[in-house]
């Protein structure tokens, strides 16, 4: 099989993440994502979205408040509170998919796990707000922590490295022994490179290139190459038109050894790393992998 196999750990629940690639569905309740802003402010929008999302083969569903697109301003607590708590308190009633709250605030991550939410995704990797860390470990929550130069409003303000392979791995096993001192245990952590976020072109292209550098972590590696910039650079095209790109950084993303693939488009990405692990694995019968879709360890 593709892939390695992780123990991940969650609220109490244990997952095998690997051989075969998880799908991480996005879903923005924002007004001013770069991609699907707007289209899912409405609470059963939301909720049907997701929903959608989980019954094209998700993993898991992240849900984010604020934009963190290149550029972007942070918004108040209270406003981020009212655009995802609802949508959490709804779907968590009607699905038993992992769900992950997108946000930086321990403020909004404490209410979304008393809402239902298993993960904290933060791009911050706790550096925004130290307490993410407390409620990692009281909630025992899942934790994806992810790398990033500056902040989204100024990431992309001539973003430069010596070494981005180098410095990148420092910063995430820097952030990783952070957590584990703090006392989370591994199996709840989650890593993420950052595609898009303090990255020139060059810098996305050799980082899904070289995912197995950060292997030796111990974790699984989670990329999020949906529709971003990089790819848009190279086929100069708007995000709305960045489908096929995205599936191909997705594919890529796997075979170097990615195991979560962050994206929008679930369906097609999905149905691509289904055929790319058949093939890899020069399985007898594809169908076998369409099937396979137990999470759990009992």
């Amino acid at each position: 099989m593709v892939g390695k196999k992780y123990l991940f750990q969650a609220r109490g629940q244990n997952f095998a993440v690997g051989p075969r690639t998880w799908i991480m569905g996005v879903l923005n309740v924002t007004p001013d994502s770069f991609f699907d802003g707007g289209n899912y402010e409405d609470k059963n929008k939301a909720v049907d979205r997701a929903l959608e999302l989980e019954a094209q083969g998700a993993d898991m569903i992240d849900i984010g408040g604020e934009s963190t697109r290149p550029g972007s301003e942070p918004v108040p607590a209270d406003v981020e509170l009212g655009r995802v708590i609802p949508v959490i308190e709804a779907l968590r009633k009607r699905t038993s998919c992992l769900i992950s709250v997108d946000t930086v605030k321990a403020r909004v991550a404490e209410a979304a796990l008393e809402a239902g939410a298993d993960i904290i995704n933060d791009i911050s990797s706790a550096r925004h707000d130290v307490r993410m860390l407390e409620l990692a470990h009281r909630f025992k929550a899942g934790l994806i922590m992810m790398h990033m130069k500056g902040e989204p409003k100024n990431m992309q303000d001539k973003p430069s490295y010596d070494n981005v392979l180098a410095e990148v791995k420092v910063f995430l096993k820097e952030r990783l022994d952070y957590a584990l001192a703090f006392g989370i245990p591994k199996e709840r952590i989650i890593i993420d490179p950052g595609i898009g976020f303090g990255k020139r072109l060059e810098d996305n292209l050799r980082i899904i290139n070289n995912l197995t550098t950060f292997k030796d972590l111990g974790r699984p590696i989670l990329v999020g190459p949906s529709r971003k910039s990089f790819i848009g650079k190279i086929l100069d095209l708007p995000p709305e038109e960045r489908l096929e790109g995205t599936i191909a950084s997705a594919v890529l993303s796997m075979v170097r050894g990615a195991a979560i693939l962050r994206v929008h488009d679930v369906k097609a990405v999905k149905r691509a790393v289904v055929v790319a692990e058949a093939i890899l694995n020069e399985a007898q019968d594809a169908s076998s992998f369409v099937g396979n879709t137990s999470r759990y360890v009992h």
